[in-house]
């Protein structure tokens, strides 16, 4: 692999020369912190409606940008798999199928969708500039809003305007501020990275 379609992940624990053994005990501990940090942030919560502002989509976004593919989406899919089979790691410490398929359960899709996207986009460069950062984040944040949306617009039977006032409406400045740091942070992670 090539630096120029390198992970931040790649260049802060290479594999390089390791053995079969090295690597696979290095994605397995890649994907356990990822999912201690999703799990960790995920209990930073405001409730606001059915669907509370945690920090999830923050470490959705600094794990699928950090970690790239298919990296990125293995730790986001483990956290999910956890959660439905009774790990207290989702917002509240909440857990269970019951959880994962309620009125939330479309961002939950929405996180898979939004790690493969940043994971690939890493691999092209996006996440080592504050611009293309940013345009990634956004594109990011798009996908958890789509499920997400439609989701939670069937699991209520809401209507539209009553969908986006619980759904999109209270989020919209929280994950601005995530967005922001996460848009910063890798770049800035990168370069430090990169002085190494």
């Amino acid at each position: 692999m090539t630096q120029r379609n390198a992970a931040l992940i790649d260049q802060l624990v290479p594999v390089r020369h390791a053995p079969v053994a090295g690597a696979a005990t290095r994605t397995v501990l890649c994907v356990g912190l990822g999912v201690l940090l999703l799990a960790l942030l995920s209990q930073v919560r405001v409730p606001v409606g059915p669907v509370p502002v945690t920090g999830q989509t923050l470490g959705v976004l600094l794990v699928g940008a950090g970690f790239g593919a298919p990296l990125g989406l293995a730790t986001v899919g483990a956290y999910l798999l956890l959660g439905a089979l009774g790990l207290p790691v989702f917002a509240g410490a909440a857990a269970g199928v019951a959880y994962a398929l309620g009125p939330t359960g479309g961002y939950l899709v929405g996180f898979v969708m939004a790690a493969a996207l940043l994971g690939r986009l890493s691999r092209r460069g996006w996440d080592r500039r504050l611009r293309s950062s940013v345009a990634a984040m956004l594109l990011a944040n798009a996908l958890v809003y789509v499920p997400g949306l439609l989701w939670l617009r069937g699991s209520l039977g809401l209507d539209w305007g009553a969908t986006l006032a619980v759904g999109l409406t209270p989020f919209v400045l929280g994950d601005l501020v995530k967005l922001g740091i996460a848009a910063a942070a890798l770049p800035l992670a990168w370069r430090l990275a990169g002085r190494r």
